[in-house]
């Protein structure tokens, strides 16, 4: 019988002090930048026409990289897009690199108020460099990850739970749960906490947003079914919710490895 392996997740150690902290990159402009990262990830799969799955798993490898490697020695925009090839690929949605790098080159003009510029020329030097980049992160991705790109994501987990509670046709919490399980792709949840925990969270939160009470009586509390501790749902629930209330400067965000330098200056 085939064993499903198990995410690898992030140390203590460097989930306390990552590569990017280590180079005096702060906690905050790190958030910040596999923030965007992964949203550009997400925006870029959507144009694309990519499953839901192939959007995640890059995001998630995208969020493992950078346990593994500095801000400082490589940007998101590169890394990004080597995610999101790579992960097309293992999930088995191969998209065209010359697709990608134009919807990228569109994203970005957008985010950076250029989009009046010209859009992109397949045959240009800056279109040949994206494609260039885009194959050396590919290549540094699966270095770093040691070419462990497994990755389970917490969807299924998440609907058995659902009608495990008696919620999966309530008119609103799996949607919400959904929405949540997305934007948690946007933070280090993948990469410091199990799907197991990751799914209850976003039922958590679902139902606190719709008023629902699930049975909380002590040594009987509605998570211990799933083997998840209340203290790192709260954890978690609070890092997705550092994200509404923490607006993202999309505009002026050092998205290259020059600017990050010169940010840091």
């Amino acid at each position: 019988m085939s064993r499903v392996l198990e995410n690898p997740l992030a140390s203590l150690d460097q989930l306390t002090c990552t590569p990017s902290q280590h180079d005096n990159i702060p906690e905050q402009l790190e958030d910040d930048l596999r923030n965007f990262g992964a949203e550009l990830i997400q925006s870029a799969g959507i144009l694309l026409k990519l499953p839901q799955v192939a959007m995640a798993t890059a995001q998630v490898l995208f969020q493992r990289f950078f346990f593994m490697a500095s801000l400082k020695n490589f940007d998101i925009i590169e890394i990004g897009m080597g995610a999101l090839f790579l992960a097309s690929k293992v999930e088995e949605s191969t998209i065209r690199m010359t697709h990608l790098i134009t919807v990228y080159d569109h994203l970005i003009r957008l985010a950076q108020k250029r989009s009046t510029s010209s859009p992109l020329d397949a045959f240009s030097q800056r279109a040949y460099d994206l494609k260039a980049k885009t194959i050396t992160a590919e290549m540094y991705i699966l270095k770093q990850l040691g070419f462990n790109v497994q990755v389970q994501l917490p969807y299924s987990l998440m609907i058995n739970y659902l009608r495990i509670l008696g919620l999966e046709d309530h008119e609103s919490v799996p949607t919400r749960a959904w929405n949540y399980l997305n934007d948690s792709l946007r933070t280090i949840l993948h990469v410091a906490y199990t799907p197991q925990v990751i799914a209850v969270t976003s039922i958590w939160l679902s139902c606190r947003d719709e008023h629902i009470k699930l049975p909380i009586d002590p040594g009987h509390e509605w998570w211990l079914l799933f083997d998840v501790k209340e203290n790192d749902i709260k954890t978690a629930a609070a890092r997705i919710r550092r994200l509404y209330y923490q607006p993202l400067d999309r505009e002026n965000l050092p998205l290259t490895i020059q600017q990050v330098k010169d940010w840091i200056l």
